[in-house]
């Protein structure tokens, strides 16, 4: 199924080809997805209206989020990320525990490089999501998620958080395979609380 402007140019955010203060031009950007300039000016202004785009004069830039925009997400993602844990723990088959276990064991031969360790993450997140089979909590992350790519840098670039990332995950998965919702619930919990706290040591330059 061939991918409409919109989603090409929420791929190219959600992948770092654009970045936060990126100013995207129309086209530009109809040149580069081979699509006619009409799709990519709707999903601009359907864009800016999400708020992943922010008006620069005339221009449409990416949006980046300020100190009290990004400790809302996180609260915001701590809550539903702990749901989707807890959910899944009682409702995930043993095909889906089985791959999240085979995700956490293969993402270690990434440790030493963070931007595939965060496309790892997110793809380890995402089966989380989905093995918590309540497709409304699914969309909310989605969108939770999205907004996430207008982060400049990923918590996991810091010195020793990908290892310890990791075992927060083993730790997830543990309490996900055993059934035990409390468990994997709060562990999700404290797992996005330490990224949280990294970042914000990121940003002030304290790591």
């Amino acid at each position: 199924m061939q991918k409409d402007a919109y989603t090409l140019i929420l791929e190219a955010i959600d992948g770092g080809v654009y970045r936060p203060g990126d100013r995207l031009v129309e086209a530009e950007l109809a040149e580069r997805f081979g699509v006619s300039r009409t799709p990519v000016r709707e999903a601009l202004q359907r864009l800016e209206t999400q708020s992943m785009l922010a008006r620069d004069g005339r221009s449409l830039i990416v949006a980046s989020l300020d100190h009290n925009q990004l400790a809302e997400l996180y609260v915001v993602r701590a809550e539903l990320e702990a749901l989707a844990a807890r959910l899944a723990a009682k409702h995930a088959t043993a095909e889906e525990v089985k791959v999240l276990s085979d995700m956490v064991a293969a993402d270690r031969a990434h440790l030493d490089d963070p931007a595939a360790l965060s496309r790892a993450n997110r793809r380890f997140h995402k089966q989380i999501h989905l093995a918590s089979h309540n497709r409304f909590l699914v969309q909310q992350l989605d969108l939770v998620h999205r907004s996430m790519a207008l982060l400049a840098t990923t918590s996991l670039a810091a010195e020793g958080r990908g290892e310890t990332a990791l075992a927060e995950h083993a730790a997830i998965v543990e309490a996900i395979a055993a059934g035990d919702a409390g468990r994997a619930q709060e562990a999700l919990r404290a797992h996005i609380s330490k990224a949280f706290e990294t970042r914000l040591k990121l940003d002030a330059g304290a790591v």
